[in-house]
């Protein structure tokens, strides 16, 4: 049988993506199921122009939401857009009989907003970018 051979591609087409990650869902599947990732997406409109402004992405995938995305622009912060999506996407994650949301964030971002929405940090990686860290967080929704 002849070996497979590597290749390297430094600017991939998206579809190779989905290439990998179906047969490894269909595996992980397989194993212990729950592995068809679902997005969520809850959206952020302007009032007048109905255009996309911010809003947050998430793929629920293993009995978990993550959270991928969240962005409220910075002249419509702290008027409670950002806990109004998060809430938002944690009824969609109940309804789907999530045990969970996990996310991450960087300390330049938001790490007290999260915190005080109940979320817990469970690891850091430092220097990622350098002089800051990665957090990542989660918050269980169901005993």
């Amino acid at each position: 049988m002849t070996e497979p051979r590597i290749d390297v591609d430094e600017k991939p087409d998206p579809e190779f993506r989905q290439a990998i990650l179906g047969p490894l869902a269909d595996y992980n599947a397989g194993k212990v199921g729950g592995f068809r990732p679902e997005p969520v997406a809850v959206l952020l409109r302007h009032p007048v122009s109905d255009e996309i402004i911010g809003g947050l992405w998430g793929i629920v995938v293993a009995d978990w939401l993550f959270v991928e995305l969240l962005f409220v622009p910075e002249d419509r912060r702290t008027k409670g857009l950002g806990s109004s999506l998060m809430k938002q996407a944690e009824a969609i994650a109940v309804r789907r009989g999530c045990v969970g949301i996990r996310l991450d964030t960087y300390t330049f971002q938001a790490p007290g907003f999260y915190e005080k929405l109940g979320y817990m940090a469970f690891g850091r990686l430092d220097n990622h970018p350098r002089g800051h860290q990665r957090i990542y967080y989660c918050k269980t929704l169901i005993a």
